[in-house]
């Protein structure tokens, strides 16, 4: 069986270079974790990528829709793109991002334009898909699109406790269409959610909390990150 991927969440220079002495394989770079994970600035992401050398994968995702949890107006999703356009720029070469309508169906006007600037660099789906109406179906319409190589998912909005029988359905459906992309999961997780996650195939994970035991307020710890690093 392959390494396991370990991601963890870098709010800045700190938590990434502590992610890596711990052992992470990759980080999900943000900021403003009380909105759930907005993209970072420019800067920010030039700082992470000269201190570390493992990969990134960076969130884009605005303030405004971030606190809403709504889909992006026409403005924010240009606004959006022009970010992604700014990023690669600067050298990101993977990123994070996913929306819904007000359905909770995928809004795939906003994911195919945020797709055509960023092709063709990997991306994830992140859990925007816990909260969608139809969780087949969403995968299903998003099935093919360039680079999505990845759902973040905790298979319930409420965290891997609730989610865990989905979590593993889904992971029993690998490789049947829509399912192709990996099970990234994280929302909630801990420790003892991996025995059965890495019984049933899935072999990436994902952690910000878990990584901070004094809180977001917090740096990551490298001790924490090298626990989970050495229990997968």
């Amino acid at each position: 069986m392959s390494r396991p991927i370990l991601e963890v969440i870098a709010l800045d220079v700190d938590d990434a270079v502590a992610a890596q002495a711990g052992g992470a394989d990759r980080l999900e770079l943000v900021t403003d974790m009380a909105a759930d994970g907005l993209t970072p600035s420019l800067e920010a992401f030039a700082e992470i990528r000269a201190a570390v050398d493992i990969p990134l994968r960076v969130m884009v995702r605005s303030d405004a829709v971030g606190r809403r949890g709504e889909r992006p107006t026409a403005a924010e999703l240009h606004a959006l793109c022009a970010q992604a356009e700014a990023l690669l720029a600067t050298g990101a070469d993977a990123f994070v991002f996913g929306f819904l309508d007000h359905a909770g169906h995928p809004d795939l006007v906003a994911v195919e334009m945020l797709v055509a600037v960023i092709e063709p660099c990997p991306w994830t789906f992140h859990r925007a898909i816990d909260r969608a109406t139809h969780r087949d179906t969403l995968r299903k319409q998003l099935a093919g699109l360039p680079g999505l190589d990845t759902y973040l998912t905790a298979g319930s909005a409420a965290g891997v406790d609730q989610g865990m029988p989905v979590l593993l359905a889904e992971a029993a459906r690998s490789g049947e269409p829509g399912y192709e992309p990996r099970i990234l999961a994280g929302g909630g997780l801990r420790l003892d959610h991996l025995p059965r996650l890495r019984e049933a195939g899935i072999d990436a994970f994902h952690i910000g909390s878990a990584a901070r035991p004094s809180g977001w307020s917090a740096p990551v710890s490298a001790a924490v990150v090298e626990e989970w690093r050495t229990a997968l």
